[in-house]
């Protein structure tokens, strides 16, 4: 199984970006999906972002669709999400996992266990 570990959270302003990496552990790590998801408190856990192993397909939450961009560096074992235009609604802590397909992630089934996550704060 993959472990995962993210990085790149923090205090943003509305309207701000941040970049979040996701390093996997294993020489399987490119033949998984990853997905991004987030939970804020006091809310359910929720899908984000998945990309394919193959980096060519990907699935958007409406959410986030069109203001954040999820990409992956096989070869560095890496999956990031570029969260740009942020809101305060965006706020939560962000978690990557790996799932076999786009679709498994997309129903919030995953590979293995979740990573400790990164806290993102917007600030209105």
């Amino acid at each position: 199984q993959v472990q995962l570990v993210e990085s790149g959270g923090g205090l943003v302003q509305a309207g701000g970006s941040l970049r979040l990496s996701c390093v996997g552990s294993g020489r399987t790590f490119s033949t998984y999906a990853m997905g991004w998801f987030r939970q804020a408190p006091g809310k359910e856990r929720e899908f984000v972002a998945g990309i394919h192993w193959n980096a060519v397909t990907t699935y958007y939450a409406n959410s986030v669709k069109g203001r954040f961009t999820i990409s992956r560096e096989n070869a560095k074992n890496t999956v990031f999400l570029q969260m740009d235009s942020l809101k305060p609604e965006d706020a939560a802590v962000y978690y990557c996992a790996a799932g076999e397909t786009v679709f498994s992630l997309r129903t919030m089934t995953i590979l293995g266990s979740w990573g400790q996550g990164t806290q993102v704060t917007v600030s209105s």
